[in-house]
């Protein structure tokens, strides 16, 4: 099985580019593990890292949501919008 930090980071960077959502990954990482643990028992090394990494998506999905409610109005319109005037910067 691949590095846990991998498989989380090609489930982030395609949630990213938009080819699969986090929750379509999280649903794949959870079948995978408990296929994985069926296959090598629950105690196994495998099945504690294929659970692993569906603990490391869940908090990655936590924590991209607690990014998107923290931003403001200003930052959402300078992300859609970045060559408004509003959303310049200026080094003074």
């Amino acid at each position: 099985m691949a590095n846990t930090l991998e498989v989380v980071q090609a489930a982030i960077s395609a949630d990213l580019s938009g080819i699969k959502t986090l929750d379509q990954a999280i649903i794949e990482a959870i079948a995978q593990a408990r296929t994985t643990c069926n296959q090598t028992g629950n105690t196994s090394s495998e099945c504690v890292l294929a659970w692993e990494v569906v603990e490391e998506l869940q908090t990655e999905k936590v924590h991209q949501q607690q990014a998107r409610i923290r931003k403001t109005e200003l930052e959402i319109y300078c992300e859609q919008h970045p060559e408004a005037i509003e959303c310049r910067v200026y080094d003074v």
